[in-house]
């Protein structure tokens, strides 16, 4: 295979709703380009990208497939990403490794609520972006919605380059960049070029010069041209467009139908000639904060932005060469471990399909086999020469389960499966949690989920169950109270003896010192869960031993680890050891732990106590005529609204929100809102539980 430059390879990210087309206008293209023989279809289960067993059985794009064309002197690398949010982990990856975006429109909705959160992304990467609306010749094309939503959503910085016509019946596109009308058959394929029409001339050439126009306001050189001339010609105004891209201040819209291949050659076109290439980008920095010199001659330096198991290769790792060249068997470290790793095979992957190749040059994607040591947004880097690539920040799960083998035998095979489904996606997060004692898989959505479950049956073998998850609640006190316990055991020789008297209270930040006591000596503890055990030495005319004192505490902690409530950790509480009794010969550390943790136990559960349920800071971006079926739910889940503001045709509601309300809200948003909604949320404090929810939650840990 022809090695290309970074001047000659663009890197195409094919962005969109569900249902816009992506997959089908990538087949197009390649079959376009002659990388194909015949198109496959979405229906037919047969397309080069959507080749994963869950895709066809789903008929929707699940993965992001990097894909190639070579289309007049040019190597295209278009990645063809899903179109539901529920992978939006996929989306950014491959968005954060292309050149510039395509994102395709379904002409007869235009921009669609999955558009709209996939823009977010892209202009927060400041990604060069055109966009195509697709199904030109569906008989409810509404191509002026369509255009209008683009302007919506990016401004007038959104500039017609083709709109659709129909001419005796036969499916034209008027091209106001080239300035003429391409005709097509029935059958899509190569057009015929005409002059445009009379009737077309005046709004032809409206449109024309306010291309001109949007073409010469972004580059200053050319804006002095077109003041003096009064127009550009066709290539000032390709090198416009590629300023104006690269500014992310223009937008070029075409229009297509990628099933019957109309317009795909075109778009191909202007691709090679006016897209920004990977050389084209502005530079980036890497994590130590040093430029990263995009150059063929520069130490080699890889980005890992996707990981895939395969059952018949094992893992494939895809890859971004963002500085250097790349040959077969070259030797790199991976700037995350220190690990070396060889990578002995080199590939462009076309969906499931391998070529081989020996070398890669800056700017361009490819992917090898079985890395040891590296996972996805590791950065490899030529051995001497370190250096990271900022990773990929990732949202936060919207959706956490519970998840355990059906069979106990395949815990442990469950465990790896996770390991690896994680490693392949990092918007999946999973941990165990130490507290509830359970496994906890947070992702995007209830989608997500199901392609992670199958994937656990279909590729690793393993039925899992998914159950709602528990909530990490913490147990404190309202008032104070003293308690004394007395352990004693005898069993021939040596027996146990201990007694401790306590008081205990609740502690806050700032609180001063306890009253009437002699305090002797005080420790500090920083739970490891949070909150603070404050514990005092109280002890008058030795009737506890010193050396006693850390197994008191010991004791306390134990029970503070596993809380008389719920089980639950408890937090925030001082406790003053005042009074008890030893044994010359029968006392021992054993004893008075046990002694010191049922007096803790006791004063406890007398000192009013209450549970505390983590609360999220929750962000809901819901279109302005269903705030208030939003609203609603969010208030029978004992929200507090924080905020309403207004973005767009959007309102962005802020609220505080028990993490146990939030039991399947991704699921009700999206019912509530046709999956027009979307929303964040991150931890943001505990707080006391109402006494009729504590109620209930006791009793289910009781049950």
């Amino acid at each position: 295979m022809k090695i290309y430059d970074d001047k000659h390879i663009k890197n195409v990210d094919f962005v969109g709703a569900h249902g816009s087309g992506k997959t089908t206008l990538a087949e197009t293209m390649l079959f376009e380009a002659g990388l194909i023989n015949r198109r496959g279809t979405v229906e037919q289960k047969n397309t080069v990208s959507d080749h994963h067993e869950i895709e066809q059985e789903r008929g929707t794009s699940v993965f992001a497939t990097p894909l190639h064309t070579e289309w007049r002197n040019y190597k295209i690398n278009i990645i063809d990403t899903p179109g539901l949010d529920d992978f939006i982990g996929e989306i950014i990856s491959s968005i954060r490794v292309a050149d510039s975006v395509v994102t395709v429109l379904n002409g007869q909705y235009g921009v669609e609520i999955g558009t709209e959160i996939i823009w977010d992304y892209i202009d927060k990467y400041r990604k060069p972006t055109l966009f195509v609306i697709n199904q030109i010749d569906h008989i409810n094309l509404n191509f002026e919605k369509s255009y209008n939503s683009i302007k919506n959503l990016v401004g007038n910085n959104a500039v017609m380059i083709q709109y659709p016509l129909k001419v005796d019946g036969a499916q034209c596109i008027v091209d106001v960049l080239k300035m003429k009308m391409y005709k097509f058959g029935p059958e899509g394929g190569k057009p015929e070029k005409l002059a445009i029409p009379k009737d077309q001339e005046e709004r032809a050439n409206a449109l024309h010069n306010e291309l001109v126009e949007k073409a010469a306001e972004n580059d200053e050189a050319l804006l002095e041209l077109f003041f003096d001339k009064g127009s550009l010609n066709e290539d000032e105004m390709r090198q416009g467009i590629r300023a104006g891209m690269l500014n992310h201040e223009l937008f070029p819209v075409f229009c297509v139908s990628a099933l019957n291949d109309m317009g795909s050659g075109r778009l191909m076109g202007f691709i090679d000639n006016v897209v920004p290439a990977a050389a084209d980008l502005k530079e980036e920095q890497s994590v130590e904060g040093d430029t990263i010199s995009r150059t063929k001659d520069a130490p080699t330096a890889l980005f890992v932005f996707k990981t895939v198991y395969q059952p018949n290769l094992g893992q494939i790792s895809f890859f971004k060469v963002k500085s250097g060249e790349l040959k077969v068997n070259d030797k790199l470290e991976n700037s995350r471990n220190d690990k070396v790793e060889t990578l002995n095979q080199l590939f462009i992957m076309d969906g499931k399909n391998r070529e081989p190749v020996n070398k890669l040059t800056v700017g361009d994607i490819g992917a090898t086999l079985k890395l040891k040591y590296t996972e996805t947004n590791d950065t490899l880097h030529a051995i001497g020469h370190p250096i990271t690539i900022k990773p990929i920040q990732y949202p936060q799960p919207r959706v956490r389960r519970s998840i355990v083998a059906v069979n106990k035998k395949d815990e442990e095979k469950l465990n790896d499966a996770l390991k690896k489904i994680q490693s392949q996606d990092p918007s999946v997060v999973v941990n165990y949690a130490k507290e509830l004692r359970q496994m906890i898989i947070g992702c995007q959505g209830e989608l997500h989920l199901a392609t992670i479950d199958w994937t656990l049956k279909n590729i690793y073998g393993v039925e899992a169950e998914f159950v709602r998850p528990k909530i990490a609640y913490r147990e404190t006190i309202q008032r104070s109270t003293s308690a004394s316990y007395k352990h004693k055991k005898q069993s021939g020789g040596s027996g146990q003896f201990g007694e401790v008297h306590m008081k205990i209270e609740p502690w806050n930040e700032g609180m001063s010192e306890p009253e009437g006591f002699n305090v002797r000596g005080k420790e500090e503890v920083d739970l490891p869960w949070g909150g603070k055990l404050i514990f005092y030495n109280c002890i008058v005319g030795g009737v506890i031993d010193l050396r006693y004192l850390p197994s008191i505490m010991k004791g306390i902690l134990e029970v503070m680890e596993e809380g008389p409530l719920t089980k639950s950790y408890v937090r925030d509480i001082r406790v003053m050891v005042y009074d008890g009794k030893m044994h010359s010969v029968d006392s021992n550390d054993i004893s008075f732990k046990i002694a010191g943790a049922h007096a803790f136990k006791e004063a406890f559960l007398n000192s009013q106590p209450k549970l505390l349920e983590p609360v999220l800071e929750l962000v809901v971006k819901v279109p302005e005529e269903m705030v208030g079926s939003v609203m609603t739910d969010l208030q029978s889940r004992r929200s507090m609204i924080k905020g309403i503001e207004s973005h767009d045709q959007y309102q962005i509601l802020k609220c505080y929100t028990p993490q146990a309300e939030l039991y399947q809200f991704s699921n009700d948003l999206r019912s509530l809102t046709q999956g027009r909604a979307s929303f964040s949320s991150e931890f943001s404090s505990f707080e006391p539980v109402p006494s009729n929810v504590q109620e209930r939650v006791i009793k289910e840990n009781l049950a």
